[in-house]
């Protein structure tokens, strides 16, 4: 399913980016394409109008009758055309014959005739064709006994065009391969996140199933118990029944916990946040938990700054408060000693919650906020836990803008921390 959401994708971000690259390469040439030819027109013209006109002004010269040429180094086309250009102009008489040409470049006689047919058999005031492997482009004017053509070479400035064309096909080849493998890449690390998401998703789906379907089973058994000794007297079968209303209370405890868990997910869930006193909020917390902590015959201290004040829903940090000291008193060996302190640090508020007792390996450490997830999982279910507590205190911290992570040695100590701002 993954696979199929990254080609999707990567074809979706190809198609995307190659429609942009050949707007945009359309976009040049065409541009170039209308500069070249308007460059070569206003040459032509040029070189056609110039053709008229002789020095100051004055009707030129068209060539003598006997097809005599112009001298080469008085022609009127040195003022407009550079070294670079070739052209040259044929004068003709009414029935197509040449009778004069003009160029300042040396050619056959066979080449003004073969590009004189080319331009009559087009039979346009201004064409191209092809002649030796070189482009040319030619304008006609109509004199009162014949017509004045006029050619120029324009294979460079085809070759510029063409050349541009080669070099937008291999660049745009070139980068489409490049974004292919950066498409993938990127297309790749962009549904991690997704497929992280959606593993998690099943994990707990699975995770919820499995601590559903426990108490379900010893529901079920022990409802079968009770039908199979209908007769017997409630007060004989209390035990069964005092069964059935435990794992109850365990699911509802279960279903609570989920459900609070979704709703702190749940970006659109507003808390009113104010600003409430920390210190007084431990303090509470520590003397709701003074009993339980005396009667698991462990030892205990705490070291509270007074009057540290945070910004927040004073309900769920004092939730947090007691999720991490009742799994401190949970986890703490009999004999055991258990450390909570509150104190100021730069402009944030930490509190630290210690225990001493087996501790935590240093791979569980980076899951052990995952829903469901517990180090020791027969140990946890006998002291009722579900691995939610850390999930719940993880949320409402992220809610909070706050941190929360932990430190432990093995076989030593653990302890918690809950930085906030």
């Amino acid at each position: 399913m993954f696979k199929k959401l990254r080609n999707r994708f990567l074809i979706v971000n190809l198609v995307t980016i190659s429609v942009i690259m050949l707007i945009a390469f359309a976009s040049i040439y065409i541009i170039t394409y209308r500069n070249v030819q308007g460059d070569i027109n206003m040459a032509l013209h040029r070189i056609a109008d110039n053709q008229q006109k002789g020095p100051g002004g004055a009707e030129g010269p068209r060539g003598a009758a006997d097809g005599g040429a112009m001298p080469m180094d008085k022609g009127p086309i040195d003022a407009y055309q550079p070294d670079r250009s070739i052209s040259f102009t044929v004068q003709t008489d009414a029935s197509g014959t040449l009778v004069s040409k003009e160029s300042k470049f040396t050619m056959d006689d066979e080449f003004y005739t073969a590009a004189l047919k080319e331009a009559l058999s087009i039979n346009k005031d201004i064409g191209r064709f092809t002649l030796d492997g070189s482009r040319w482009i030619f304008t006609v004017k109509h004199t009162g006994d014949g017509e004045q053509i006029v050619f120029m070479d324009i294979t460079s400035q085809q070759k510029i065009l063409t050349n541009l064309i080669y070099t937008f096909t291999a660049v745009g080849l070139l980068m489409l391969i490049i974004l292919y493998f950066t498409s993938r890449f990127f297309a790749g690390r962009s549904i991690a996140p997704v497929r992280e998401a959606f593993d998690k998703q099943k994990q707990f789906i699975a995770d919820a199933s499995h601590e559903l379907k426990t108490p379900l089973t010893i529901i079920n058994t022990n409802a079968d118990v009770l039908l199979s000794n209908s007769d017997d007297t409630i007060r004989n079968q209390a035990k069964w029944l005092q069964y059935i209303k435990s794992e109850t209370e365990r699911m509802a405890r279960l279903t609570n916990d989920l459900l609070y868990l979704t709703e702190m997910d749940d970006s659109r869930t507003g808390m009113i946040h104010s600003r409430f006193n920390m210190s007084d909020a431990v303090e509470n917390i520590i003397l709701t938990m003074e009993a339980v902590i005396f009667e698991k015959n462990i030892s205990f201290d705490y070291d509270i700054q007074p009057e540290l004040t945070v910004t927040g829903n004073s309900e769920q940090i004092k939730q947090v408060v007691m999720i991490l000291l009742d799994n401190a008193v949970k986890y703490t060996n009999p004999k055991g000693a258990v450390h909570i302190s509150l104190k100021k640090q730069n402009n944030d508020v930490l509190l630290s919650v210690s225990n001493t007792g087996d501790g935590i390996a240093a791979e569980h450490l980076t899951r052990i906020f995952d829903r469901f997830y517990r180090t020791d999982t027969s140990r946890a279910r006998n002291q009722g836990g579900y691995g939610l507590g850390l999930a719940i205190a993880k949320s409402i911290i992220d809610q909070h803008k706050g941190k929360i992570y932990a430190n432990s040695v093995a076989g030593e100590s653990t302890t918690f921390y809950v930085q906030l701002p």
